[in-house]
């Protein structure tokens, strides 16, 4: 049979490695100065764009849709041209893929820590970027399906399937998670409200790191291992198992982010069933990584691109042994909202895709540039001091997660709360600086690495058209008795695109749908009425600070929070919030209550309390605000504001939109009056006088209904 002859484009998988190696470094030095914040408040400058609130989008970002985001494409572009023995389908879509990417990337960068943000976690960015990600995810698609299709294998490896699966689920997620309503350019409102905000937010969340930093990694593992082992993958059936088992319970599992809150307890159950059934499929995939490298312990001992596969391997099989445990309600009730939850995030992201990352860049770079690795004492002073990191960053965090859940429920001989919630916090400093410490210690070995493959870079040259020759695709296959029943779909992926998309949302459908459309999912509170547009213009500036980074508004059913805190949240609460602002982790207290009868403090008291936070709560690690006494409040976009609220369903009355800015400064009068009778001299206009008035509104619906 003729050959025909091709080239692979090396270049951009250079570009990709390059843009991984670059926001590595980026990534974690955010994600240190972050936790050194929590030991040292001063790092928060007093400046808005560096505060944590701003900063800690930036670093889950950069380093899921920057570090491991370059890296997934790198891996991508390098596996597919040679398992499909074909070059890219478009060189120009490549470029535009790459070149898009990082301008994604860059924006996400500057808008954020400009307070730019949705307030969704994992989905911060604003309307305008969300479609350029849209467009930029289209044009991967083509340009992977157009390889695909043109290909001159015709069995498509397990590798292509997660690739597949990946991009179909990716698209899915987005799409449904960011139907939001622009009010301005850089401003938006979700379509979704309170209870179905948060089911769709992290229906969304929890398949993000399913299917942008799970399923595209394990086609990375399904190829690179292999190749640097220079071994078969253990076996194919269990591949087969593990890719369809895992795609179809994944995208039920999101629920499990929300248990104990005003979630319908039967969505809740559901998230947890099936988050315990992944658990098979999660360590068939790990023990299938494992198992392809028997025999060749003698090479993992000598082989530093080895060694960090195997702790990548490993991690993955931890951190997916650890989520369902973690969505067991009884256990959940001990973790949700403690740093227990950031040691399980990290061992996922610094184990399984950090190490991983880094396996395949120190096997891809001598590859691509035709040398050998600069220096594998490097190599290996990198894997122990980023093992040793890891080590250091999660167990005080799994420490400190435990001492937090304690105190918070610890009660007194006489039944009263033992700890007051900041003790909580200080008890747990140490923690903390232990945290960076590990941290630190990961970051010098991504320097380390960036240095040894910068003169491994030097030493060779890229070979940017790798020549390679194959025999053209021809003709329809003709199966035989001996073909396996898989075979069928492999060659077909078109089949397997529609049949991953059916799998995946089988359960975003029953999930999702009856609790839009079954109106007891969520009972209405007569006494909840729409925020003021004093209050809206406040929460937006509480979404636009990142306060929901460290402040929950969901008090759960436990008597431990109710008396802390005071009534248990209900879901008839939330029906104005778009978006919802439920949080994810209690650095400071929960705040569903604040403005009501239990809790409610004086607007004195909040005034200071964002001025100058440790003067009024000594030990506090929360940063000051100083510029909102100063910034004038823009009443500019009231109207529009009041507008899409109105549009989205919210019962103000007609034509309020432009009357809105008369009752705003009324009650902004008011507000300010009363400081100035506590000799406190602001003018109404000031921003502070809107967060005020958001956060004296909070829980005062549910106390009128009493």
């Amino acid at each position: 049979m003729a050959l025909e002859t091709f080239s692979y484009d090396n270049k951009i998988v250079k570009n990709f490695a390059y843009a991984t190696m670059l926001w590595s470094i980026v990534g974690m030095l955010v994600g240190l100065i972050i936790s050194l914040q929590l030991v040292f408040p001063s790092l928060n400058l007093g400046i808005a764009c560096t505060t944590f609130g701003r900063l800690r989008p930036l670093h889950t970002n950069a380093i899921i849709f920057a570090f491991v985001g370059n890296g997934m494409f790198m891996g991508i572009y390098y596996s597919l041209q040679r398992l499909c023995k074909a070059r890219m389908f478009n060189d120009t879509l490549s470029k535009i893929h790459f070149w898009g990417w990082q301008f994604i990337i860059v924006a996400a960068a500057l808008t954020l820590v400009s307070g730019i943000t949705s307030g969704k976690e994992y989905a911060e960015l604003e309307w305008p970027i969300d479609i350029l990600i849209t467009l930029i995810w289209v044009v991967f698609g083509i340009n992977l399906f157009g390889t695909i299709l043109k290909r001159r294998e015709r069995h498509l490896y397990v590798a292509i399937w997660f690739y597949i699966a990946t991009w179909v689920t990716v698209a899915m997620l987005h799409i449904i998670n960011s139907f939001e309503l622009p009010v301005t350019f850089f401003k938006s409102y979700s379509w979704y409200a309170g209870v179905q905000d948060a089911l769709v937010q992290w229906w969304y969340g929890h398949n993000a790191v399913a299917f942008f930093l799970t399923t595209p990694y394990l086609g990375i593992m399904y190829y690179f291992i292999p190749k640097a082992a220079n071994r078969p993958v253990y076996s194919y059936r269990l591949s087969i198992i593990h890719f369809w088992a895992l795609i179809f319970l994944y995208i039920w599992a999101g629920p499990h982010h929300l248990l104990y809150t005003a979630l319908p307890d039967w969505a809740q159950t559901l998230g947890m069933i099936f988050s315990i059934m992944l658990i098979a499929p999660s360590w068939g995939g790990m023990i299938n990584g494992l198992l392809t490298l028997r025999g060749a312990w003698d090479k993992v001992r000598e082989n530093p691109v080895l060694k960090f596969m195997v702790v990548a391997i490993t991690a993955y099989g931890m951190a997916t042994f650890e989520g369902p445990m973690l969505s067991i309600k009884s256990v959940n009730a001990i973790s949700h909202y403690t740093d227990w939850t950031i040691a399980h995030v990290h061992v996922g992201a610094l184990g399984w895709n950090g190490f991983l990352t880094f396996g395949v860049l120190y096997w891809l770079i001598p590859v691509l540039f035709r040398t050998e690795l600069y220096s594998k004492k490097l190599a290996n002073f990198h894997f122990w001091i980023g093992t040793l990191g890891i080590i250091f960053y999660v167990l005080p965090l799994y420490w400190a997660g435990f001492t937090q859940s304690l105190m918070w429920k610890e009660f007194t001989a006489e039944g009263q709360l033992a700890n007051t919630f900041l003790s909580t916090v200080t008890r747990i400093a140490p923690m903390y600086a232990m945290r960076s410490i590990g941290g630190s210690m990961y970051l010098v070995g991504a320097l380390v690495m960036l240095y040894n493959l910068i003169k491994t870079i030097q030493l060779g040259s890229l070979l940017e058209n790798e020549e390679s020759s194959a025999p053209a695709l021809v003709g329809e296959y003709t199966s035989h008795s001996t073909d396996h029943w898989h075979r069928w779909i492999e060659r077909r992926p078109i089949q397997l695109l529609v049949f991953s998309l059916i799998m995946v949302a089988i359960g975003g459908i029953i999930e999702l749908v009856p609790t839009f459309l079954v109106k007891s999912n969520i009972p209405t509170i007569a006494s909840v009425k729409p925020y003021t547009p004093l209050e809206l213009q406040g929460r937006d500036i509480y979404v636009r600070e990142g306060c929901s980074n460290c402040h929950s508004q969901m008090i759960r059913p436990f008597r431990s929070e109710t008396e802390r805190y005071g009534e248990y949240s209900k879901a008839g609460e939330f029906v104005y919030d778009h978006p919802f602002l439920w949080g994810s982790k209690r650095t400071g207290p929960d705040l569903q209550r604040e403005g009501g009868d239990k809790l409610k403090k004086p607007n004195a008291w909040h005034f200071n309390h964002m001025r100058d936070p440790q003067s009024i709560s000594p030990g506090s690690i929360m940063p000051a605000y100083p510029w909102l006494m100063d910034d004038n409040l823009d009443t500019s976009n009231t109207g529009a504001k009041i507008r899409a609220m109105i549009k989205m369903g919210v019962p103000y009355p007609d034509g309020y939109d432009k009357i809105a800015n008369q009752d705003l400064m009324h009650q902004a009068d008011s507000i300010a009056q009363d400081l100035k009778q506590n000799q406190i001299k602001v003018m109404s206009n000031k921003e502070i006088i809107a967060v005020i008035a958001y956060l004296q509104r909070l829980g005062t619906d549910i106390y009128k209904e009493k």
